[in-house]
């Protein structure tokens, strides 16, 4: 299957607090070069964007989903998404399990949290993935999902899986399960 990238993020143009043009340069006790307004001064950073989710563990087994959407499309994941503005990661975490899944979530910790350099993101993400358990609602394919199941640990589809995230996490849940 040929995946198709996203572009990369393009380069701020324009000051989003007073509109004048942003020139690159290094700000004064900084190390690295930034975008900066030409007007007002203001340091426009670039950071890396978060996601969250949660391991379901429902019906003696774990919730995945299949992506419908790019990238990874057609490839397992548990649900995750990016955070919003307005939500902290564990709303963010129970709100994209709903949305992907149909359940309802109640968080049982803080599973692990990963960080990569993504090229088709055009740079860094952070996955922060608890552990939680059903708590109601109908198990469904939701928005970003084709199919949403229950696996048995026997039955995960390791080389389906969506991210490097998803991958580690499951294997995570594994290990913290056995103990």
């Amino acid at each position: 299957m040929l995946l198709k990238m996203v572009q990369k993020i393009p380069e701020p143009k324009f000051c989003i607090l007073c509109g004048a043009a942003l020139h690159e340069g290094t700000p004064p006790n900084d190390h690295r070069p930034r975008h900066i307004c030409s007007a007002c001064g203001f340091i426009h950073y670039r950071q890396p964007k978060i996601a969250a989710g949660v391991v379901v563990e429902h019906d003696g087994g774990v919730v995945l989903i299949r992506r419908s959407v790019e990238p990874r499309r057609g490839f397992w994941s548990f649900p995750c998404g990016f955070m919003e503005i307005d939500e902290t990661l564990e709303e963010a975490a129970v709100r994209e399990t709903r949305e992907e899944c149909g359940l309802r979530v109640e968080l049982q910790g803080h599973l692990a949290t990963y960080s990569y350099v993504q090229s088709w993101h055009g740079g860094s993400i952070v996955v922060a993935v608890y552990r939680g358990r059903s708590a109601g609602g109908m198990l469904q394919a939701g928005d970003d999902a084709m199919e949403a199941r229950v696996v048995r640990p026997d039955e995960i589809p390791w080389p389906d899986l969506a991210f490097k995230s998803t991958h580690a996490a499951l294997t995570d849940w594994l290990q913290a399960r056995a103990h």
